[in-house]
């Protein structure tokens, strides 16, 4: 009870700002329809518990079986199996991470069913399997993190040259959306496990991060290779504007209709983990029935857990975040761009993820880099990527790599000459930043400020939001490691 009531207290400092400034937009600015405003609220309820459930899920459910996984991989000693197990792995965690549902059932609704929620996910997950197996060989063969991530990032940058402006926006949006709350403890308990083939374990440390920074690549690289495909065989979705919204009578009506499909889509997208960890378990772990009956516990909390929170977002959340963004955008621009800096801002602060990564960066470097150092970048950081992706809405031709290219090449660059353990903190926490609160609210305010302004394309200049939230740590945390390496000797980080 003590660990519930804990990530209950996370996801409350989550989701209460931002439903505090949705209730204060209520009543001064941006009035919504009674109906409208009570949903927001079982909306904001059923995601509190539902988020509170699902990570006390993952901490006993799903992050052993990684946790059991990884150790048996690294006892197989072969690199085959590390291959072997990457792929599967990858693919499966990725099918079962709500963030990724959540942009998907975005980009089905904006494409009128052009790109269907299917084909995203599973275009995504077959990337995110692809590098998670290269990122563990990597660690297998010890090639440096920071030139794999050179290498990614210029392929990345060779394919955005033929692809349409729209293709690139869910590519970087997906890199964010992929590296949630189911893949990240899972994808670092499989590079922990892996890292101890290694027997120096210095090198072991150092290889431990990176590998969420290398599966987030693989699901720009999947969108990318499927948007090149597909312009040379279909035409391209033309859409310019929010698909109308269903109409639904009373309060309860939407969370009827969707609880019957999120509940049979969550089932189908857990049942692959399960299926591969009591194949292991009969064939390879035997774990004691005690330890296993835990683990079966954790699973059922996390599929509770994913239902009550994707019910939350789909029938009450999503649509606020559209019509608050659309309300202030008809206001005044100046309005959605503070809008968009204080939801930026305090969506960071309120991560979870963030808390244990800014203890982590204190830990690591001995107290050199304070955490409430770290915290105030961060936000800064953040606050200043949802202001610029609301201005870019704004400012006709201003288009999303304008800021995208000058911020991974700026980020690349600093890798050569930071520490290289901030290199992988740097790009890992790229996924910790775009969390649930921004897949879900802000990406919909950035639609519904694109829907309200003549000129702009809610495909087009809708996505991109995550992208931006996600590639503000690199280079916040990047120039973190640039400071701590001058205030600090310590050759054994500095290295």
């Amino acid at each position: 009870m003590n660990v519930l009531f804990s990530k209950m207290k996370e996801v409350l400092s989550a989701v209460l700002p931002i439903t505090i400034i949705v209730v204060l937009l209520h009543f001064t600015l941006t009035p919504l329809s009674q109906d409208v405003f009570l949903r927001f609220i079982i909306g904001a309820l059923l995601i509190i518990f539902g988020l509170t459930i699902f990570l006390f899920g993952v901490d006993i459910g799903i992050s052993p079986i990684g946790n059991a996984l990884g150790k048996g991989i690294a006892r197989s000693n072969k690199v085959l199996i590390v291959i072997i197990a990457g792929l599967f792995l990858g693919f499966f965690i990725s099918i079962a991470e709500p963030d990724l549902h959540i942009l998907a059932e975005q980009v089905s609704q904006i494409t009128g069913g052009g790109l269907t929620k299917l084909d995203l996910v599973m275009v995504v997950s077959l990337g995110v399997a692809a590098l998670v197996a290269f990122g563990l060989i990597r660690i297998v063969f010890n090639f440096p993190l920071y030139k794999l991530l050179t290498i990614m990032y210029l392929t990345i940058f060779g394919l955005s040259l033929f692809v349409s402006s729209d293709s690139l926006a869910i590519a970087f949006d997906s890199s964010g959306a992929t590296t949630g709350a189911m893949t990240v403890p899972f994808i670092l308990a499989l590079s922990v496990g892996v890292s101890k083939l290694k027997k120096d374990s210095k090198a072991s440390e150092k290889d431990s991060f990176g590998l969420v920074a290398i599966a987030s690549g693989g699901a720009i690289l999947g969108v990318l290779l499927m948007s090149v495909f597909r312009n040379s065989r279909v035409d391209p979705v033309q859409t310019g504007s929010l698909p109308p919204s269903t109409v639904y009578q009373g309060i309860t009506a939407p969370f009827l209709t969707k609880l019957p499909i999120v509940s049979g889509e969550v089932m189908l997208s857990l049942l692959p983990i399960l299926i591969i960890f009591l194949t292991y378990q009969v064939f390879s772990l035997r774990l004691p029935l005690r330890q296993l009956r835990h683990i079966m516990f954790g699973l059922v909390f996390t599929l509770v857990g994913l239902i009550l929170f994707l019910l939350g977002v789909n029938a009450g959340f999503m649509e606020v975040g559209r019509i608050v963004g659309a309300q202030l955008a008809a206001m005044h621009p100046a309005y959605v761009v503070i809008a968009g800096f204080v939801l930026g801002s305090v969506t960071i602060l309120a991560e979870p993820a963030v808390s244990v990564l800014t203890h982590q960066i204190e830990d690591v470097t001995t107290g050199y880099v304070k955490r409430s150092v770290v915290l105030a970048a961060l936000a800064l950081g953040v606050g200043v990527a949802v202001a610029l992706s609301v201005l870019r809405i704004l400012i006709p031709n201003l288009q999303l790599w304008h800021f995208l290219l000058p911020g991974y090449a700026f980020s690349i660059l600093l890798m050569y000459f930071v520490p290289k353990l901030f290199v992988g903190i740097a790009f890992d926490s790229g996924g910790v930043a775009s969390g649930p609160m921004t897949a879900s609210f802000i990406l919909a305010f950035s639609q519904g400020v694109a829907s309200a302004i003549e000129g702009a394309n809610v495909m087009t200049d809708g996505f991109g939001v995550i992208a931006m939230v996600a590639m503000a740590p690199l280079i916040t945390l990047q120039i973190l490691g640039m400071v701590f390496r001058a205030k600090s000797g310590k050759a054994g980080i500095s290295s």
